[in-house]
This record gives structure tokens, sequence and C-alpha cells, in this order.
């Protein structure tokens, strides 16, 4: 069994759990239910950075990440900074993430929120919307079409956008719907997580022009960003690149700076 395939066993009972303590009609007393969603897809459209910046604290492939930040440094450093959006994990088991780093990060920032999370049920879909989330990613290699098509039309119908990712030409092709919003290919392949431009580059001229096309994880320069754009890519989401330092915001802004001067 592989990490990817571990990670969802823990995730069907994780889900399980949860509903079992939290009801469905609490979820939807949230202060955050009925805020309506800030639109990550347009912001993509409208940059000239496309960055997505991401929280996270740890991941299997590199342990600890970092931990010195709190939620509210970290969001507030990429909002000034200017990215588009947020991603923030809510893993727990794996990643070190939170739903409370959600809300945190809602509370903190008036940007884009990503739910990154291993979704599997529905239920999800109204945690996230419950902790103030504007999107969802949804992840191919886990889904079939059949819950693809449900998991986005459930998002859809609560007012969330839908980033769906995908990694090869086989999960690009049962995934293509008119329930997205944006289609990311993951540059990390997560049963090796073996990393390579190669696979955003490979998929690109797959992807409809009506999706917004977001190339995710093993991207740590301008160089790699530049190299990407002419293949139609609007969005970047980086992680590690910026946890990793001892000033999260700071790097983004300088990065983003970075871009500007030599996009």
């Amino acid at each position: 069994m592989n990490i990817l395939d571990r990670i969802i066993v823990d995730k069907k009972r994780e889900v399980i759990l949860k509903k079992s303590i939290i009801p469905v009609s609490q979820l939807e007393t949230s202060v955050f239910f009925g805020k309506k969603t800030i639109s990550l897809s347009n912001n993509l459209r409208n940059s000239n950075s496309g960055i997505i910046a991401e929280h996270k604290r740890r991941s299997p492939s590199k342990a600890e990440i970092n931990y010195g930040f709190t939620v509210e440094e970290v969001v507030k450093g990429y909002e000034s900074a200017g990215a588009c959006g947020i991603s923030v994990l809510t893993d727990g088991k794996y990643f070190g993430g939170s739903l409370d780093d959600l809300l945190l990060a809602r509370a903190s920032v008036n940007i884009p929120l990503l739910r990154k999370e291993f979704i599997v049920d529905e239920y999800q879909i109204l945690e996230a919307k419950a902790h103030g989330a504007d999107l969802i990613l949804l992840i191919a290699a886990v889904l079939t079409r059949e819950e693809i098509k449900s998991l986005s039309e459930f998002a859809k119908s609560l007012g969330l956008e839908v980033l769906l990712e995908v990694h090869n030409q086989e999960e690009l092709e049962k995934s293509i719907m008119p329930t997205l919003d944006m289609i990311g290919v993951n540059n990390r392949n997560l049963k090796t997580f073996e990393v390579s431009l190669d696979f955003s580059k490979q998929l690109a001229h797959q992807i409809p022009d009506e999706f917004v096309k977001v190339s995710e994880s093993g991207i740590s320069s301008v160089d790699a960003i530049n190299e990407l754009k002419p293949y139609g890519y609007k969005g970047f989401l980086i992680g590690e690149n910026f946890m990793k330092t001892n000033n999260a915001g700071k790097a983004a802004t300088e990065f983003i700076q970075e871009l500007e001067v030599r996009g």
C-alpha cells in the first residue's frame, strides 16, 4: 500500500468519526456558511504573478517543514505579499494541519482560501464551507469520475469553487466536466514523490481553455514559473519554498517582486 492509499484509508475512517460527533446541522449554523465566495479563478485570470501560497507544517516526503509560525503570521504575510490565494492544509496525521488553521486564516485575511485536503465525502465540503473556505481540492487519483461529478456539483451548490488535481492523461480525461473551475497538474507523483515540471508541460495542451490551469508542487524559482507560463498556466501553488524559510511572508514578497520584475 503506497502513502496515498494509506492516507485515503485513514481519511475515510476520520470522516466517519467526525460525522458521529458533529452533525451537518451544526456545520450549517456556522457564521461563515452564508459568506459570499471570493473567486480564486478570477484572481488568477487577472494576475501577473498567479501565486497561490501554502500554509504547510510538514509532509510525508519532507517530515517537518516549519512549526515556528502562527497561522495568522503566515497568511497575513502572504496577503500583503500579493498572493492571489492561500492554500491551507487541514490534514492532521500526515501534514500537521487542522480545520482550526482554516478558521484562523479566514479570520485573518480577505483573499481566497483553498481547503487543501483529501476529500472523499460531501461532509468534508460542508466542513470547508463552515470554516471559511472559498474553494476545495479534488484529487483525481483517489476519486472515480462519478465521485468527481457528485462532489464538484455539491461544492458548486454551496457556492464553492473547485480545483481538480491531476497527474497524468488518464486522470485528466476522466475528470473534465463543467463543474470544475480550475485544473491543477501536480508535478509531484503522489505515489513515489518524484518531482518534475514535465508533468505540467505534457498535460498543458490537453486542458481545455475554459479551465484556469494551475501548476502545483516542486516550484521553487521564478525561472520555473517563467518556463511554465508559455504553456498557458495562470496559477502556481507554492508551499515548501516559503514555509521552509524563517519568514514565509517575506519570502513570498521577495519572490513575487522578482517575478513581476522578470515576468
